[in-house]
């Protein structure tokens, strides 16, 4: 159909002011929106960047108070990792959903392969291959638990020729130690658990790993002690998948409001966590 010029004329006007009554519609739902929409909005995409699933996967080992360690007699589990996370979860507004592994490389890698939403860990700059870290939470320092009447009485000792030193199986310390005690033999260890007792059957001389963790498997075993002085510090921080980055903001305000309400501190308390240092 051909227009003629008048009605080519009133046809642009009509587009015109439908264009403007378009506009006008949006400005006046935009003028509807409020600071609480926005900031729904907001959480809303760092809820699903952080907790895809719709619950934050927490993902922690047995038998490490920076993690998680059961409880006895009906008591609730404690742990650094246990009460964060759940602490996170609760400011994120999503479920809390424990995801307990027999031993951290498990539990790291639930993180990696984005199984797991989030975790409390060494930080290493390995591990940031795979994951992306908050900002520090809080130091250990490390050194090695030997047993009641050992030999060793001080870390020089554990660079004696044909030592066995056991190391937690996939963890970052048999790497750190190979260069400080190159004399001594390094024995993977799947558990815990199973250091406790190869410690205690003398299948090891001594278990290296962070004072937090030591000092916990120290009270299964009498007269045990840590050996004064540390060989190593972990930076212990919160661990999430990569890809999440529309979340890091979220994180990096809860840690700073962690640290400093005491969120952190009471965790650290429940779990019994010794060892620990102020974070630099």
């Amino acid at each position: 159909m051909l227009l003629t010029p008048l009605g080519e004329t009133m046809f642009k006007r009509n587009a015109l002011a439908a264009i403007a009554l378009t506009l006008t519609a949006l400005l006046q739902g935009c003028a509807h929106t409020t600071p609480e929409d926005t900031a729904k909005q907001n959480l809303a995409v760092v809820q699903h960047a952080l907790a895809p699933t719709g619950s934050l996967r927490v993902a922690m080992y047995q038998g490490s108070p920076t993690s998680y360690v059961a409880g006895k007699d009906g008591d609730d589990p404690r742990g650094v990792g246990y009460d964060v996370g759940q602490a996170f979860a609760q400011k994120l507004g999503v479920p809390f959903e424990p995801k307990v592994f027999p031993n951290n490389a498990e539990a790291l890698k639930a993180v990696a392969n984005g199984d797991a939403d989030f975790t409390f860990t060494n930080a290493t700059e390995e591990r940031a291959k795979v994951m992306d870290f908050s900002p520090t939470v809080l130091d250990v320092e490390k050194s090695a638990l030997v047993v009641k009447n050992s030999r060793l009485k001080k870390l020089d000792d554990l660079n004696r020729r044909g030592l066995r030193i056991g190391v937690s199986k996939g963890s970052s310390t048999g790497e750190e130690l190979k260069p400080l005690y190159p004399k001594a033999r390094l024995v993977p260890v799947p558990t815990l658990a199973q250091a406790v007792q190869m410690l205690r059957q003398r299948k090891i001389d001594a278990f290296a790993t962070n004072n937090a963790i030591l000092y916990e498997l120290s009270d299964k075993l009498p007269g045990s002690r840590v050996l004064p002085d540390h060989w190593g510090m972990e930076h212990f921080a919160i661990g999430v998948p990569k890809g999440r980055e529309a979340g890091q903001e979220f994180v990096k305000d809860f840690v700073q409001a962690s640290v400093a309400n005491g969120t952190v501190q009471k965790a650290v308390e429940r779990a019994n966590l010794r060892g620990t240092v102020a974070a630099q």
